[in-house]
């Protein structure tokens, strides 16, 4: 059966299919609205339904109701939607391309970094953030945060942590060649610097949700966005943090950006701060409703930051962006508990 969503306050409507989640039933329709992980995780796709019936998982909701997520929901009627925004999706921006291995590196046993260049006459515009989608050779596809900020338009650089059975990092990752091609798509997804006048910046990442921070700030240093950014990142042991040498030269050189790296289970040699990379930032800031906070990497700290920033520091619920980094292929279950993790 086809449904119709309407827009409110907008003279916008497009139709769902059964099964089909009002996110790409949009996206079928020429219009973006804000995701991420497209799992129900980051809840970047959060919006509030209006009127109607929608299956949110095992979950019916019948509107009005908040905090729908657009990526799992789909229509059991016709619907009447608020998201966050919606606008006309740009043919343009989103390009297929094929890469070329030029240079792979191992900072940690367990995490590659993979640089890709495009042909000489192909550049991708993407903002600093976003993530793209590489098509393996078996026809899967697998997403990855771009780590190498918009300007370096000529290729992308890639953060692959080592999953144990992974089909990409184990099989695909093991067997690539310098001059090898790999097809991918880009760019994706919300998770992007909101450049507000005099905002001051929070980043927290756990392991390879580094990536795409490491984007924000390379573009921050190239523009030379001097804006307060202080910057936790949380591992378990010191060989997470695998580019550590990188921000203790940014926090050196720039006043503006200050480096707290965080291990839940450091050794006796470990000098540096101890705990849960969330936590440590209400250890910090008590005070967050004046800050923008992006979060990326293990799903349940982002949870776990999301709740705790907003019911004990005050940060204001739009001031919080996320990525949560699902390993593909994971089912679609209901959300895990939030647990306190940092890895």
């Amino acid at each position: 059966m086809t449904h119709t969503i309407a827009v409110e306050d907008a003279d916008i409507s497009f139709t769902c299919e059964d099964g089909e989640t009002i996110l790409v039933a949009a996206e079928r329709a020429g219009y973006t609205m804000p995701y991420s992980c497209r799992k129900g995780v980051c809840a970047s796709c959060e919006g509030f339904l209006s009127k109607g019936d929608v299956k949110q998982r095992s979950k019916e909701i019948a509107g009005p109701s908040g905090k729908v997520l657009f990526c799992r929901a789909t229509a059991k009627s016709d619907l009447t939607i608020r998201p966050r925004r919606i606008q006309r999706h740009d043919p343009s921006a989103r390009k297929k391309i094929q890469a070329r291995v030029f240079r792979m590196s191992r900072p940690a046993d367990d995490v590659a970094i993979l640089q890709l260049r495009f042909p000489a006459s192909i550049r991708a515009k993407f903002k600093a953030g976003q993530y793209l989608r590489i098509r393996t050779p078996d026809g899967d596809e697998r997403s990855f945060s771009m780590a190498n900020p918009p300007q370096e338009s000529d290729g992308v650089q890639l953060h692959i942590r080592h999953v144990p059975g992974g089909a990409f990092s184990e099989k695909v990752l093991a067997s690539l060649r310098l001059d090898d091609k790999l097809e991918v798509e880009v760019p994706f997804g919300d998770f992007h610097l909101r450049e507000e006048d005099q905002a001051r910046y929070v980043f927290v990442a756990t392991g390879t949700g580094f990536a795409p921070l490491k984007s924000m700030l390379d573009d921050m240093i190239r523009r030379r966005l001097n804006r307060e950014v202080r910057f936790y990142w949380g591992g378990r042991r010191e060989a997470d943090l695998y580019l550590a040498e990188t921000c203790e030269k940014w926090a050196k050189r720039y006043p503006w950006f200050t480096f707290i790296p965080v291990l839940s289970e450091a050794d006796a040699s470990w000098k540096g701060r101890r705990g849960l990379v969330h936590a440590a930032v209400l250890e910090d800031l008590t005070d967050l409703s004046g800050r923008h906070v992006y979060a990326c990497g293990n799903p349940m700290m982002i949870e776990a930051a999301r709740n705790e920033f907003q019911t004990r520091g005050g940060l204001p619920n739009d001031h919080f962006y996320a990525d949560a980094f699902i390993p593909s292929g994971s089912a679609d279950t209901e959300p895990a508990p939030v647990l306190q993790a940092t890895g």
